[in-house]
């Protein structure tokens, strides 16, 4: 039996990705300034850290890392950079629906998200 992952744990590991996330755009910013280079570099450092991170051998952000989850496909496998990317870009669906596609990790049985539903994966907690 898998150990799905759930809300809370998701959501402090977010809130420690964001702080991290937070910092590299504060360099970009102080560096570039302010302006359409900066959303344009800010947006390629969130895609890559997430996409990135949760792709590579060890399956997580940092801020999952911390928590002991990973990412994984439904079958439990490492997920390619591809389905990483549509993982990323997903989010920004569920968010625009007044995030309840981010509340959908409370209410599922294998507390996905729709972004976790959208790209078949699933966060767990490391055994």
């Amino acid at each position: 039996m898998r150990n799905h992952a759930g809300f809370w744990l998701r959501f402090f590991a977010f809130i420690v990705d964001a702080v991290i996330l937070s910092i590299f755009n504060w360099i970009i910013v102080s560096i570039l300034g302010e302006g359409s280079i900066y959303q344009v570099l800010a947006t390629l450092v969130g895609w890559l850290y997430f996409a990135g991170l949760e792709s590579s051998s060890g399956q997580a952000t940092w801020g999952k890392r911390l928590f002991n989850l990973k990412v994984t496909d439904v079958e439990g496998n490492q997920i390619s950079f591809a389905r990483a990317t549509g993982r990323y870009f997903a989010k920004f669906i569920s968010s625009i629906i007044l995030l309840i596609g981010y509340l959908m990790i409370a209410f599922t049985e294998q507390k996905q998200g729709l972004h976790d539903k959208l790209a078949n994966t699933l966060v767990l907690k490391r055994k």
